[in-house]
């Protein structure tokens, strides 16, 4: 096991997202902020957080892809996430969807098809705290906290206080 990123750390990477953000888009007007469940739900608040410290506040919500996943038959069942419309929806606005630990893309993919049944943004845009590689799907993240290079054999494993009771993101090796 080793500590890739600490509680400093994690804060530092959400406000430099939160700045990146705020300067593509020349503002927050036009934007909402949609996590995905269940670690993704709380870096989105986070980052509202942050963008609102700065700017003022912007509408989030969260989005479950439970129901647009292709690996029913891999895992074992989920139980179904609550979708949470950001204030005003997201027809016309420029979305950024925000997950924990970008990998295959598969999470990715299924966001996009749960959020097309929601309405048509103006733009999606993808933030991530961890960006480790492996990609599957052409998706590639407009935000990244850090990027870290993995093997197939390994395991990013984000925590977050508001669940896991503390702040950091560790890597292990999966023994076979």
């Amino acid at each position: 096991m080793s500590l890739i990123l600490d509680q400093a750390e994690i804060a530092r990477a959400l406000k430099r997202i939160s700045h990146e953000i705020i300067e593509r888009n020349h503002g927050i007007d036009s934007i909402s902020l949609m996590g995905i469940p269940t670690r993704g739900r709380y870096l989105a608040s986070r980052l509202a957080g942050i963008l609102e410290s700065i700017e003022g506040p912007v509408p989030v919500g969260s989005l479950d892809i439970t129901m647009h996943r292709d690996d029913h038959r891999l895992r074992a069942p989920r139980p179904l996430a609550e979708t949470v419309m950001p204030q005003g929806g997201v027809e016309g606005r420029d979305i950024v969807l925000i997950d924990d630990v970008l990998f295959s893309g598969r999470t990715i993919r299924a966001a996009l098809d749960a959020l097309g049944e929601l309405g048509r943004p103006r733009s999606v845009q993808l933030a991530v705290l961890v960006d480790r590689g492996h990609r599957q799907l052409p998706i590639r993240p407009d935000y990244v906290g850090k990027n870290i290079p993995t093997s197939l054999k390994e395991i990013v494993k984000v925590k977050l206080s508001e669940i896991d009771g503390e702040d950091l993101v560790e890597i292990f090796e999966v023994e076979e």
